[in-house]
């Protein structure tokens, strides 16, 4: 009897076998595990020279959220004292941080550093230019230490500091290159200029060569994040010691002003940038932060002791009539220099891979948000007077930390 039954069914479980392993190999092919010794991902190719994330960043206003609280606070490692104004007990720090930036038509956006530095693991970000560069930088370097308290400091290929994150194999990076090219100073004994009446040297600008700080640095990073702006005034390099153009070795005649300078400079530098970093290398370039002088200049006494934002009317046109008061180049204010700087970077991007990182009109409200007195040295301000430039941290570059971490994920595809 078993036996029959046997015979009976034994057909149907062959037909059975001869399914399941069919299905089998036909579905195998779809999985394949990923590798942890596989090679490093890459940058997908952008399908437009300035490919951003659908949401406009740069446009909205700052509430207030009591719930929006820092990541990190004043104990971490990669602080700089006058930046670190938890320490050093600014007022109103509580308040400054309950704002948060939210963008018109979009939600706003936190960088998560668990997922951030899981998706960019082994790889590097670098960011050159000047000390604002460096606020970025600390804030960026503060946020992700939330993630890896292994985190430990990093200082090499000509970086000025930086960090590494060993749990993700992640380097974060800032080169020091105030005007992104080579610069020196020379005597004026050295100089061929007729007029030196009063002259004590000039700096030489050597307007088609980077910086030595970051020359060699173009094929180690994944990201770029470049600035240059603050360094471009009279206030640093006086009549006495100006700053003089040199192309092929030779000066540029007739001579230029700064601002003509700045334009040859970033003209030159996008080229080697487009020239030298691989074209895998997603690149930015950060408009300029705002600053928030008040009654003068940083050598004149100004001041920036505001306990509140610069105030948003409801009416955004007359909320933009009080930015323009204090940052419209024809008001001819001591603040100007950020908007005519960012021409003359949108000029020089035009047609080229490097992405606009504008981060300049959210930060023209924050004029409670600096530094300003409290530098965490008692005679700070009578050197080097009250600092309504840099930002404090944790604060306003946070934000930035925010916007650039979900452009760089949404160019990595994972948006």
């Amino acid at each position: 009897m078993a036996a029959k039954i046997f015979t009976t069914f034994l057909p149907w479980l062959f037909l059975l076998s001869i399914t399941l392993l069919f299905l089998y190999t036909s579905f195998l092919p779809l999985y394949s595990p990923k590798s942890p010794k596989g090679p490093k991902p890459s940058f997908p190719k952008p399908h437009h020279h300035h490919t951003s994330p659908p949401c406009n960043f740069t446009r909205g206003r700052w509430i207030q959220d009591t719930h929006h609280t820092p990541i990190y606070d004043g104990s971490c490692p990669f602080h700089r004292n006058a930046w670190n104004c938890l320490r050093n007990q600014r007022e109103n720090m509580e308040t400054i941080n309950f704002w948060k930036w939210v963008p018109e038509n979009c939600d706003s956006p936190r960088i998560d550093p668990v997922r951030f530095l899981g998706l960019m693991r082994n790889r590097r970000i670098g960011f050159v230019g000047d000390s604002l560069n460096e606020n970025f930088l600390v804030s960026f370097l503060c946020i992700l230490r939330a993630a890896d308290g292994g985190a430990r400091k990093w200082k090499r290929k000509g970086a000025w500091r930086g960090g590494y994150f060993p749990k993700f194999n992640v380097t974060v990076a800032y080169h020091r290159a105030v005007l992104l090219a080579r610069y020196e100073l020379q005597p004026s004994k050295h100089v061929d200029i007729i007029d030196q009446v009063g002259l004590k040297g000039i700096y030489r600008v050597d307007v088609d060569i980077p910086a030595d700080d970051w020359i060699n640095a173009t094929k180690f990073y994944d990201v770029l994040i470049f600035n240059t702006g603050h360094w471009w005034g009279h206030d640093k390099f006086p009549k006495e010691k100006p700053l003089v153009f040199y192309l092929e070795g030779k000066p540029i005649s007739p001579p230029l002003g700064i601002l003509d300078g700045l334009q040859v400079v970033l003209n030159n530098m996008v080229s080697f940038i487009e020239r030298e970093v691989p074209r895998s290398t997603l690149k930015f370039w950060r408009t300029q932060s705002p600053r928030h002088f008040y009654g003068g200049d940083w050598n004149q006494n100004g001041s920036c002791l505001f306990d509140m934002p610069l105030k948003e009317d409801q009416n955004s046109e007359l909320a933009y009539a009080q930015l323009d008061a204090w940052f419209d180049p024809k008001n001819k204010g001591v603040n100007k220099e950020a908007r005519k700087v960012n021409h003359i970077i949108e000029q020089a991007l035009h047609n080229s891979d490097i992405q606009l990182l504008d981060l300049t009109h959210l930060s023209e409200f924050r004029a409670d948000a600096h530094p300003a007195v409290w530098l965490g040295r008692k005679d700070a301000v009578a050197i080097w007077g009250q600092d309504c430039m840099h930002w404090c941290l944790p604060g306003v570059p946070d934000t930035w930390v925010d916007i650039l971490s979900a452009k760089i994920l949404y160019n990595l595809g994972t948006r």
